[in-house]
């Protein structure tokens, strides 16, 4: 009999069978497609983008470290926004920080049609590219989502794409924007900065993600957050209880219904769900109680299908309870899923290739291993791609682990930053020197679907 003074150990075997499986799909698998060599940006300039990354190899891998040695919840990067902005100003960009009314969003832009090339003489829009970056934290243990190397990806590309356009013989063909997109852990903050702008005039945002692989794509679910606030009648938990509306017990069944609810959802979705008010006292019948619950889907068509049932679902609770309920979501969509461009990833694999990686192509790792992020909102409205980068020799090592947070500020760590700085500059060379390219990269888009109306997405 085991000690039941502590919890049981997880089985490992599903992490080793994954693993295992994992392998086996490399090994069978066709590699993920690649740009070819006489598409996108010339490799002359390439090699020059590598030699210009070599030389701010140790500026990004510093970035990284200083910004995990400095973990900061969502909202609250004040000293990772400042990290960045005097890096961008030691090397003559001028960064504008509290952008879009967010006290830790950072913008920079070079190329035509940048603030500091206003007046230039260009006819029509230059064809823009935006390299977002993140840098929040998770509560209590630090960089466990890699941010810091994600950041550093950014910034450092966007350093060696300036350093290029200095030079008199390569003129950037387009706009280049670095946006930090701060709270991405515990909000939608870039859903939040491309209503007020952060997307005005671009035409692809492309960033990278820390991962325990290299991966060309991997499924990432939409979210959708819920609160349900039920009301019921306090009374005397003994001597009247038959005058009470019992809060809890709603509370109690809508977690019962979630839990048989799983058994006819599709594979990919999840539900889960905390109790965050359920009474004071046990001698008092609940007069109210508060679930936080999160429903994920991989589709945004099938996101929004599982969120009505989700809350009919609790209404149903509401109903056998006696009690009101108030199903509260955010004034603005959470999490979209992310939609992949292909062209865009074949850029992405070149780019990897070329540093000795060879990122997995889709469905080799089990997409069962799937979160979400804020990123979803933006490849809905343009094209994009969220590559993941292996930053551990350990693939068991999981996102939102201590593991993963010591892997964040290694060695593999470090390598991840500067690789990923690469890959990032790389693909916007892509894009910009590529008319070809732009308009594959455009018509995978809309082959997709197109832009979605994410603002509105709910009604």
């Amino acid at each position: 009999m085991r000690d039941l003074s502590r919890p049981s150990e997880p089985c490992r075997a599903v992490q080793e069978r994954m693993a295992a499986e994992t392998a086996a799909r490399t090994a069978a698998a066709a590699p993920a497609v690649a740009l070819s060599e006489n598409a996108g940006a010339p490799s002359a300039l390439r090699a020059a983008l590598a030699d210009a990354i070599a030389d701010y190899a140790p500026e990004i891998i510093s970035l990284s470290h200083d910004i995990h040695a400095h973990p900061e919840v969502g909202y609250r990067e004040h000293h990772a926004v400042v990290a960045v902005a005097d890096l961008l100003r030691a090397h003559g960009i001028q960064p504008r920080v509290g952008v879009y009314d967010m006290d830790t969003a950072l913008r920079a832009e070079i190329g035509p049609g940048a603030p500091e090339s206003a007046g230039s003489a260009a006819s029509a829009p230059a064809p823009t590219i935006a390299i977002l970056a993140e840098y929040d934290a998770l509560p209590g243990i630090g960089h466990a989502c890699g941010h810091n190397v994600m950041c550093a990806n950014s910034v450092g590309a966007f350093l060696a794409l300036a350093a290029l356009a200095l030079h008199e013989d390569v003129a950037l063909p387009g706009r280049i924007i670095l946006q930090t997109t701060p709270a991405e852990e515990p909000d939608t903050a870039k859903e939040i900065l491309a209503r007020r702008g952060m997307l005005d005039g671009v035409d692809a945002a492309i960033q990278t993600h820390s991962y325990a692989y290299d991966l060309a794509d991997q499924t990432w679910l939409g979210v959708r957050r819920i609160r349900a606030v039920f009301t019921g009648v306090a009374a005397h938990a003994a001597s009247q209880p038959f005058m009470g509306r019992n809060a809890l017990d709603a509370a109690s069944l809508a977690l019962a219904g979630i839990g048989m609810m799983r058994q006819q959802i599709l594979p990919m979705d999840r539900l889960h769900a905390v109790v965050v008010d359920g009474g004071r006292v046990p001698n008092v019948i609940p007069e109210r109680s508060e679930l936080n619950i999160f429903v994920r889907s991989k589709y945004p068509e099938t996101l929004k299908d599982l969120v009505g049932r989700v809350e009919d679902l609790l209404r149903g609770a509401a109903l056998m309870t006696g009690t009101g309920v108030e199903i509260i979501t955010p004034e603005y969509t959470n999490e979209m899923p992310v939609r992949t461009n292909g062209p865009l990833t074949a850029a992405w694999v070149r780019s990897q290739r070329e540093r000795g990686r060879d990122p997995l192509p889709t469905g080799v790792v089990p997409e069962t291993i799937a979160a979400g992020t804020d990123f979803g909102n933006v490849s809905q409205r343009v094209p994009g791609i969220h590559p993941l980068i292996r930053v551990t020799d350990r693939p068991d090592v999981a996102l939102h682990t201590r593991e993963m947070e010591r892997a964040a500020g290694s060695p593999s760590g470090d390598g991840a930053a500067v690789d990923g700085a690469y890959g990032l500059a790389a693909v916007a060379l892509d894009w910009l020197y590529d008319a070809d390219f732009r308009r594959a990269v455009r018509a995978d888009f809309e082959a997709a679907g197109g832009a979605v109306d994410v603002e509105n997405f709910w009604g």
